[in-house]
């Protein structure tokens, strides 16, 4: 008898977890992964139908192919978004000299204290000490 009482009271506890972990599980997906009907219907149902609702929103309720394949991490280079900005030779060679004259502007600009010439020797400059 008491061994049919501790099993109980462990599938009750197994229950419980379950259905929590599905509760939260449900309540922290992205609304685009719920399948069938919206996100808080799936909430309902898991508390209402705490076992039954909780092994539905996992068989039937979560999208799982679909979005994290998308999510997949994938190299710059294998990314289409980042193929698709890629500029042509005559672009990019345009681009290269647009640059290269904004340096050149750059270069020839004079910043304060650089209008005359350093001092040659650490004697010549004054210490402020």
């Amino acid at each position: 008898m008491w061994g049919m009482v501790r099993l109980v009271i462990i599938g009750i506890v197994v229950g419980v977890a379950f259905t929590l972990y599905g509760l939260v599980d449900a309540a922290m997906t992205d609304s685009a992964r719920a399948r069938g009907v919206s996100k808080p219907v799936w909430v309902v149902l898991i508390v209402l139908l705490p076992v039954v609702g909780a092994a539905l929103w996992f068989f039937i309720g979560k999208d799982r192919g679909r979005l994290a394949a998308q999510q997949a991490v994938r190299a710059p280079d294998d990314d289409p978004r980042f193929n698709g900005t890629r500029l042509s030779n005559d672009e990019l060679d345009a681009h290269m000299r647009e640059l290269e004259e904004r340096l050149r502007e750059l270069d020839d600009e004079k910043f304060p204290g650089e209008e005359g010439e350093a001092p040659s020797s650490p004697d010549a400059s004054s210490d402020p000490r």
